[in-house]
């Protein structure tokens, strides 16, 4: 447990950028800041932002990260918690701040809008807080000693919340908010991940068994649901193959038989 402790100082960084959020907010730049990374964001095409959005977005994130259910069921696990926690956090801060969004405050035609327009319960992002709490959970449940690499999921994180202000759909605040509660979620998602038995993640226990359910499930919704935007829709025929390719190992891994311990 203690190569996956988490330092008493992560409690604390989520402040920064939740503090950045109410300076930007009133110190009334909120739509200035807004406008800015808006037209910014235009030097990449719509296709692109629409990929990072999808990172965001829970089935999408699930369905990328399906594999580790094969190769390191406690990462998954940490990053399934805190999704969970993440939407509950997202879904009730939505209707505690119920604050409108920028097609809902500027004029039509002012700001560069992919899809169609979102109005109401702005605050926080919830693509950015689900990208920000599963790179913190995954970050949170590897070993110290390994963490390094795992800072690119924040950097990927990050482009994700940009992608919300290229949508047209979020303020800076939104998305700095986003990452803030994101933040917590995950550590939260870690915690409860880094507690389970050894035992408990085995091939054939009953909790992986259970998430592969959830495949199942995340099949089901790519092929029903259309991700944020159509531009998705390659890589949600990216998804089915993935989450059909790792079904069918985790199913014949139900059938290997068991290495026997020496005595």
């Amino acid at each position: 447990m203690g190569k996956k402790a988490i330092p008493t100082f992560a409690w604390f960084i989520p402040l920064a950028p939740l503090a950045l959020a109410l300076a930007i907010y009133f110190g009334e730049y909120q739509s200035s800041s807004f406008l800015f990374i808006n037209q910014f964001t235009r030097l990449l095409p719509d296709t692109i932002w629409a990929w990072l959005t999808f990172l965001g977005n829970g089935w999408g994130v699930f369905a990328i990260a399906f594999p580790l259910i094969l190769l390191a069921p406690r990462l998954l696990s940490a990053g399934i918690f805190a999704g969970i926690i993440s939407a509950i956090a997202s879904s009730s801060l939505k209707v505690l701040f119920d604050l409108p969004r920028p097609a809902s405050v500027l004029m039509e035609g002012s700001f560069y809008r992919i899809g169609e327009p979102l109005l109401h319960k702005a605050f926080p992002s919830g693509h950015t807080l689900t990208a920000f709490a599963i790179a913190s959970a995954l970050y949170f449940s590897t070993n110290k000693e390994k963490r390094g690499p795992m800072l690119f999921l924040f950097f990927v994180a990050i482009l994700v919340g940009l992608s919300r202000s290229a949508f047209g759909a979020h303020w800076l605040t939104d998305v700095l908010g986003g990452a803030g509660f994101g933040l917590w979620c995950g550590i939260l998602g870690a915690i409860l991940a880094n507690g389970i038995p050894e035992k408990y993640l085995a091939i054939k226990g009953i909790w992986l068994r259970f998430i592969a359910v959830g495949g199942i499930c995340a099949v089901y919704a790519h092929l029903t649901q259309i991700m944020d935007h159509e531009l998705n829709l390659p890589l949600q025929y990216a998804s089915i193959a993935i989450l059909l390719i790792t079904l069918t190992l985790f199913i014949k891994a139900q059938f290997t038989p068991s290495p026997s311990k020496a005595d």
